[in-house]
């Protein structure tokens, strides 16, 4: 296959970090604040008032891609033990257990934290 998007890798490498730190801001603010819709019921207050907090500025210090790595290492971990913790003890597979989001951003994030922040970023204008 032509590699016509290749040119674009960097540009596309920010644009994906962006999106995930934006979509992982909400997990945050509906934890913290019930925006959007309401609070996960029956969560743990430790899953509240460390997991929002942790989702809410982590997700914005990697949208703004600002102290990217260990933001996103930090994440990664965060959603390992969310994995483990809330759908590993429902079934093994992701599948079964309701548990894709979780293990697709804890990647994601570990892939980010191996990368670093790229264009776009804050990161990169501190460097």
């Amino acid at each position: 296959m032509a590699r016509f998007l290749g040119p674009y890798e960097p540009q596309l490498y920010a644009l994906m970090r962006i999106v995930v730190g934006f979509l992982f801001l909400w997990h945050g603010t509906q934890k913290l604040f019930g925006i959007p819709g309401e609070p996960p019921a029956g969560a743990p207050a430790f899953v509240i008032w460390i997991a929002g907090p942790l989702e809410l500025v982590g997700g914005i210090l990697v949208l703004l891609g600002l102290f990217t790595r260990w933001t996103a290492f930090v994440l990664s971990g965060l959603m390992a033990a969310a994995y483990w913790m809330a759908h590993g003890p429902r079934a093994l597979l992701p599948i079964v257990n309701g548990g894709e989001l979780a293990a697709l951003y804890c990647f994601v994030f570990l892939f980010i934290a191996a990368r670093g922040a790229g264009p776009w970023s804050l990161d990169g204008l501190r460097d």
